[in-house]
């Protein structure tokens, strides 16, 4: 059994900035995986997320059975459904959609995942996720058929935020959404930090070193970049240890 969890924690308690790489199975060919995670390797990334909002079945672990004979960092299934889950990553963000009200996103879908995890030799990190909206429909929104919630009701996100921390999640996913026009406010961000008393990730949108430079500055815990890789590798340039 790993201690990615832990790690995180020690982590932050030293001031360390963790990123995270998304990588989406329905989006990275497998003849594409070496050298991007030869890169990988080469950047300030400390995590690998794997997962994406529709995958079709045995797909993720293919692919994260292509990442580990590259990668160096742990891989965290990061999925958008039971049948993503695969015992060959080294942990599981278990996802609550909190921001939403569909039961199947909130215990439903969870439910389903235990089948699987019973048998499975997997950290699993309970994660609430907060969905913000971001001038377009997500796959997330779509698939999961819940609404984000407003950028300008910043109450509620706190609330929402801290509700998950109640219930018992070691992590808060503040998210914009795959494919976001633009980052979450590093506003927004702060005054979530100031409700938590757990590390706080944030994504989407992340597409500028300025960008996750001002999540930190807000008090992200850690940043994830996903899209913008899958647009321009060369992103990685700016990323370097």
């Amino acid at each position: 059994m790993t201690n990615i969890y832990r790690d995180i924690l020690t982590s932050i308690f030293n001031s360390k900035r963790l990123l995270a790489v998304l990588i989406d199975p329905d989006k990275m060919p497998i003849e594409n995986v070496s050298g991007f995670i030869l890169k990988v390797n080469d950047s300030r990334a400390t995590h690998i997320f794997v997962g994406g909002s529709e995958v079709d079945e045995g797909k993720t672990e293919r692919l994260i059975v292509e990442i580990k004979k590259y990668a160096q960092l742990p891989i965290i299934l990061f999925p958008g459904d039971h049948i993503q889950i695969s015992d060959k990553a080294d942990a599981l963000l278990f996802l609550s959609l909190i921001s939403g009200r569909n039961p199947e996103y909130l215990i439903g879908k969870q439910v389903e995942a235990i089948s699987k995890l019973r048998e499975a030799d997997l950290e699993i990190v309970p994660t609430g996720y907060i969905l913000l909206e971001n001038g377009r429909q997500t796959s997330v929104e779509r698939v999961s058929k819940t609404k984000p919630i407003e950028r300008n009701n910043i109450d509620l996100i706190m609330d929402t935020a801290k509700a998950g921390e109640l219930l018992g999640m070691k992590l808060i996913y503040l998210e914009a959404g795959s494919g976001a026009t633009h980052p979450i406010e590093p506003s927004i961000i702060e005054r979530v930090r100031t409700q938590l008393n757990i590390p706080l990730i944030v994504g989407g949108g992340m597409r500028s070193t300025q960008a996750i430079e001002e999540a930190y500055q807000a008090g992200a815990s850690m940043v994830v970049v996903g899209t913008a890789f899958e647009e321009d590798e060369s992103f990685f340039n700016d990323l370097k240890k």
